[in-house]
């Protein structure tokens, strides 16, 4: 079974709160999540098991 992630994959706080989000990486399908500050940001993020790199 997967794990389940809970940090943000830019800045690496919990995901919690509003604007959180959990998602699939583009490139590869691994779950990958973000907290809704560097969701508002932009902040880049890169996946760590493929390389992909998004905004």
């Amino acid at each position: 079974m997967a794990e389940r992630i809970e940090h943000c994959i830019s800045c690496g706080v919990r995901l919690e709160g509003a604007g959180a989000v959990r998602f699939k990486c583009p490139s590869c399908g691994a779950e990958l999540g973000r907290c809704g500050k560097c969701r508002k940001q932009s902040n880049a993020y890169i996946c760590p098991s493929c390389g992909f790199k998004g905004p």
